[in-house]
């Protein structure tokens, strides 16, 4: 693990002497010597100075460079041309993927705990700093005091957990069962991920933030609360079979209600960041259910969201830089003035409502068969779920590129081969993984 992060700290020290194009190129080449690495075995591998990985840490590392390196792809118009401080940005894309590199691959909570919250500081300057309208500082609050707030129950169960266990190596944990660290462990990654009722921050930072911003938060920054959970479940297990059915009724019928809410939003950002929301909710009660389907599913599920939605945010911003607003009553006929970007809407979209052959479809069977398991009750929300993920995911295709288009919209320029590259990119490894199956289900 140490040769990817030290490679990671060069291309993080020539940042602001190279040019921009150069660090796409470089992170992405690191993302393919790490895939090389890749192997279907179950124990932890490449272990070096406390860090390690096995599958789930691979293909969430793998997932993070991914994204990171596509952000930089992103921002090229929007960034790099006007030059809006882009020695800056790549820095601080550069020093979110070391970061979240750190913390999918290490092997002590207290470090995993550590880069967690260092995370946070690269995706507030990310949002504050580049962000389109005045009220990003009012995101950047949400963002900043909703996951402080429960940070510090999390640190002192840390060390309470470190004083019953002696250890805060992963491998050693135990059960325990105890109401205080079950809380104090749990709330930071329902936050994180985030659960009904505490979800608030997610939609504002969204819409705030710029494409970048967007990107990081859909794709990997929710994952880091279903990781927290699936590393922690060996500790809480006995505390969260007494406890875990009142979060997983929270979490399936507030994913059914946001659902609803996504049909009702005319703000595309909006619309996709409250679809985040209603994903990771049926993910938060899967792994909630303690049992193998939920593991497995929650992966699958992850490492699909935060493809697809990243994707969505791509395009959505595709048009945002065009038309200059996020109205989808301003957004309509785009297929008459960009037929060839129509396809790409209509792939991405039916990727977001588990259509196949994506991996959305995979994680969304294994996540139904862990919530049946669980209780036969649950089969009535997800019949909700799944029939409001396809309204509302034909709603935005159907609405984006059907009708008239907007009489204000005097100019209008062509889909660059950049973008395509880059929605190309969101959308063909979604789609070819699945036949790779055995990564979301060997971890375990």
């Amino acid at each position: 693990m140490m040769d990817l992060i030290i490679m990671l700290v060069f291309l993080i020290l020539v940042t602001f002497f190279t040019s921009f194009w150069f660090i796409f190129y470089g992170s992405s080449i690191l993302v393919f010597f790490y895939l090389l690495k890749m192997s279907f075995n179950m124990n932890v591998l490449n272990i070096s100075c406390g860090m390690g990985a096995d599958l789930m840490s691979f293909s969430l590392v793998c997932l993070s460079g991914w994204i990171c390196s596509l952000m930089v792809l992103a921002s090229g118009d929007s960034i790099n041309k006007v030059n809006n401080y882009s020695k800056f940005f790549l820095f601080i894309v550069l020093l979110l993927m070391l970061s979240l590199v750190i913390t999918f691959s290490s092997l002590n909570l207290f470090i995993f705990y550590l880069f967690f919250e260092v995370s946070l500081i690269p995706t507030l300057i990310l949002i504050i700093g580049w962000g389109n309208q005045p009220e990003r500082i009012v995101a950047g609050m949400y963002l900043l005091f909703y996951t402080l707030l429960v940070s510090l129950p999390m640190m002192l169960g840390l060390f309470f957990l470190g004083s019953e266990v002696f250890t805060l190596e992963f491998y050693f944990f135990r059960v325990l069962d105890n109401y205080f660290l079950y809380l104090c462990m749990s709330l930071m990654f329902f936050v994180k991920i985030p659960m009904f009722m505490i979800h608030l921050w997610l939609p504002k930072a969204h819409v705030e933030a710029p494409v970048s911003g967007s990107m990081i938060l859909a794709g990997i920054m929710l994952k880091l609360g279903g990781y927290g959970l699936l590393r922690m479940m060996k500790v809480l297990a006995k505390t969260g079979l007494s406890v875990n059915s009142s979060f997983i009724t929270i979490s399936i019928v507030g994913a059914v209600l946001i659902s609803m809410v996504c049909v009702r939003q005319s703000d595309m950002k909006m619309l996709i960041a409250y679809s985040s929301v209603s994903h990771m909710g049926m993910v938060l009660a899967a792994i909630l259910t303690y049992n193998l389907w939920g593991c497995w599913g929650a992966l699958g599920m992850m490492l699909a969201h935060g493809l697809s939605s990243s994707g969505l945010f791509c395009i959505a911003n595709l048009l945002y830089e065009r038309t200059h607003s996020r109205s989808l009553y301003l957004n309509k006929g785009f297929m008459n003035l960009a037929p060839s970007l129509a396809l790409w809407w209509f792939l991405l979209c039916s990727s977001n409502m588990s259509a196949p052959p994506s991996l959305n479809l995979l994680g969304e069977i294994v996540l139904m068969n862990s919530l049946y398991l669980y209780s036969n009750l649950m089969l009535i929300f997800m019949f909700f779920l799944v029939f409001y993920g396809a309204v509302y995911s034909l709603f935005l295709f159907s609405f984006t590129q059907h009708g008239l288009f907007y009489s204000g919209l005097f100019s209008f320029s062509q889909v660059y081969s950049r973008e395509y590259l880059l929605l190309f990119l969101h959308w063909v490894p979604l789609n070819l993984l699945f036949m790779k199956a055995e990564m979301v289900t060997m971890w375990i």
